[in-house]
Formats: structure tokens, C-alpha cells, sequence
């Protein structure tokens, strides 16, 4: 997931820089998704139809979420929580927005990095994946008779992409890095609704992707350290300062993505 990303337009301003649901199935399932860990068949996740005993989805969630709270510097505040609820239809249709831009970049990265292989690979995975989650959406959408509205871009992708070194491989590092709060965040976030939205569709749908997409932020940070020379913590370090800023500070808008309601 896993996010708020600027337009596409912003990831062509420099000429190495780098600014994040039903395809064809049969296809998809040839091939494993973009995470290796705690794959769930995407074929299995059919949110049209009642195969699940929604009276089980308030139980508490089966994944194991430390890690993403240790990775992030820090938690969702109630009052973003209370405000999503409030405004359901705004945060499911960011998220559609948030799963578009992330295939989106991927495809624009997949034909700026073509050094190597295994990025190829596994940008080609998640461009799948991405537009599978995005196609899933837009069905949640329609079944709940939700129209599609104009959503600006909020500032957290920005944010954390201002930061971006502008030479390579830094770039391309630091794109990869951010990539991994982006996962991370999605899915904190979709635990915190999972336990408390009336939608009980929706909160299936948000449990199964946290199951299938709470290790995304570590693939994230392999490739990041697999294209750097140098150790890459103090780079993580560096963006989990900012990401905890942007995640904790008053915000004037609300999205998937944003702060605590201003």
C-alpha cells in the first residue's frame, strides 16, 4: 500500500530525481505479489461476494503489527481516527487515489532504473498488484453508491519527497525508503479503521490487505539497500523524523495519509 503521492508530473523534475482494485485474475495468479511474506491469494479476496462470517472481524487482528510500530516514529492519533470515521467516503476514495499514484510511480520507475534486474522484477509485481487494489476499490465504491469526486493531493508524500537527494543512486535510495513509511502507514492505518468502522465489508477488505501487505515496507528497504554502497540506517532514521512530524502535526486537510486534524 501500501499511499497520498503526488501527481506523476512531480517524478520527471530532474533528470535522474524520483518524486505511492478486479484485473485479470488469471494472470495475476501466475506469479507471486510483490511481498514474498504473508501472501495472501489475491483470488481468494473477492469483496462482492458473503464467503466471510463478517461476526468475526471485530476479533483481534491475526498479524503480528510490531514491527510496523517499531518502524514508524509514530501512532495515529484518535483524532485522525474519529475524523475518518466521520468522513468514510473522503478516505476510501484517497486510498483509491493513493493505490493508482503508487502504480503509477512504479511504472514511471520501471522505466528510469533499468540497471537492474531484480527492481525490474519487482516493479513489474507491484504495478500489478496496485492496479488489482485500485480496481477492488472502485468496486467498494460502486457497491456503496459512492460517486467519484476531485481529491487534491495532501502533503505527505511531499512532505517526506522534498527531502529526496537529487543525484544517483541517493535518489533512487531515498525514493525506496519513503516507499517503505508509505507501506507502513497504510497499513497502521488500516488496522486502526479495521477495529472500529461500521462498514463490515470495508473492514474485511482492510484485513486482508494488512495481512497480505504488512511486510511491504521491509521489501521497500532491501532494494533500497541493495542499490547503496552505504549502510542506509541513518537515511531511515532521517525519514522517520519526518514522516512522524508530518503524521503528528495539525493538517489542514484530511486524507489517508495526513496528520492530526487541524
Amino acid at each position: 500500500m501500501t499511499i497520498n503521492q503526488p501527481d506523476l508530473s512531480s517524478l520527471q523534475s530532474s533528470a535522474h530525481g524520483t518524486d505511492h482494485y478486479d484485473i485479470h485474475k488469471d494472470n495475476l495468479e501466475k506469479e507471486a505479489p510483490f511481498s514474498p511474506v504473508n501472501v495472501v491469494d489475491e483470488s481468494s479476496m473477492d469483496v462482492g461476494e458473503d464467503s466471510v462470517d463478517i461476526t468475526h472481524l471485530r476479533t483481534p487482528i491475526k498479524v503480528d503489527l510490531s514491527p510496523i510500530y517499531n518502524f514508524l516514529g509514530a501512532r495515529t492519533t484518535q483524532a485522525w481516527v474519529d475524523a475518518a470515521i466521520d468522513n468514510l467516503p473522503l478516505i476510501i476514495q484517497d486510498h483509491a487515489n493513493c493505490e493508482k499514484k503508487a502504480a503509477g510511480t512504479a511504472m514511471n520507475l520501471i522505466f528510469r532504473y533499468e540497471f537492474s534486474y531484480d527492481l525490474q522484477r519487482k516493479l513489474a509485481q507491484l504495478i500489478r498488484e496496485e492496479m488489482l487494489h485500485y480496481e477492488q476499490v472502485l468496486g467498494i465504491m460502486n457497491e456503496r453508491g459512492q460517486d467519484w469526486k476531485y481529491l487534491s493531493a495532501g502533503r505527505y508524500a511531499k512532505g517526506m519527497l522534498k527531502h529526496k537527494r537529487t543525484y544517483e543512486p541517493a535518489a533512487m535510495v531515498d525514493v525506496l525508503i519513503i516507499g517503505a513509511f508509505i507501506e507502513a502507514r497504510s497499513c497502521e492505518r488500516f488496522a486502526a479503521l479495521a477495529e472500529v468502522i461500521d462498514d463490515a465489508r470495508l473492514a474485511k477488505y482492510y484485513r486482508y490487505l494488512l495481512k497480505s501487505e504488512s511486510r511491504h515496507f521491509e521489501d521497500y528497504l532491501a532494494l533500497a539497500q541493495s542499490l547503496s554502497d552505504d549502510n542506509i540506517d541513518e537515511r531511515v532514521a532521517f525519514f522517520k523524523e519526518v514522516e512522524a512530524e508530518l503524521i503528528d502535526s495539525p493538517d489542514a486537510e484530511l486524507r489517508f495519509h495526513s496528520g492530526t486534524p487541524a
